[in-house]
C-alpha cells in the first residue's frame, strides 16, 4: 500500500511562487507514474501534470510554461513547481501514483491534499 503525504501549499499573491512537495511511502518509487491533480470549488478534479515511469512528462495546456514537476527517486518524493501563479490556480492539489508506466485520470493512490490559495 502507498502512502503519499502531501506538502507546500499556502496563500500567495498573483505573479507568485510556490512549490509543492509529495513524499510517497510503502512502494518502490521510481517503479511508479506520479503526478499531480487539482480540484477548484465546485469544479471537477483535473489532471494538472505527470512524471511517468521512464521520464515522460505531461502537463495540462493551462499549466504549461508555468509548473514543473520533477521528482527525487532518492528522497522518493515528487515535486511541482508553480510560477506566475494565477488566482484561478486556486484549488486543493493531490498528488497521485499508480504502478502503471503512465499515470491516468484515474490513479490508484491519492494524497490527502494540499490547499493553494492565490488572491489577485
Amino acid at each position: 500500500q502507498v502512502q503519499l503525504v502531501e506538502s507546500g501549499g499556502g496563500l500567495v499573491q498573483a505573479g507568485a511562487s510556490l512549490r509543492l512537495s509529495c513524499a510517497a511511502s510503502g512502494g518502490t518509487f521510481n517503479q511508479y507514474a506520479m503526478g499531480w491533480f487539482r480540484q477548484a470549488p465546485g469544479k471537477e478534479r483535473r489532471l494538472v501534470a505527470t512524471d511517468n515511469r521512464g521520464g515522460s512528462t505531461y502537463y495540462a495546456d493551462s499549466v504549461k510554461g508555468r509548473f514543473t514537476i520533477s521528482r527525487d527517486n532518492a528522497k522518493n518524493t515528487v515535486y511541482l513547481q508553480m510560477n506566475s501563479l494565477k488566482p484561478e490556480d486556486t484549488a486543493v492539489y493531490y498528488c497521485a501514483a499508480d504502478i502503471l508506466a503512465v499515470l491516468t485520470t484515474r490513479p490508484k493512490y491519492w494524497g490527502q491534499g494540499t490547499q493553494v490559495t492565490v488572491s489577485s
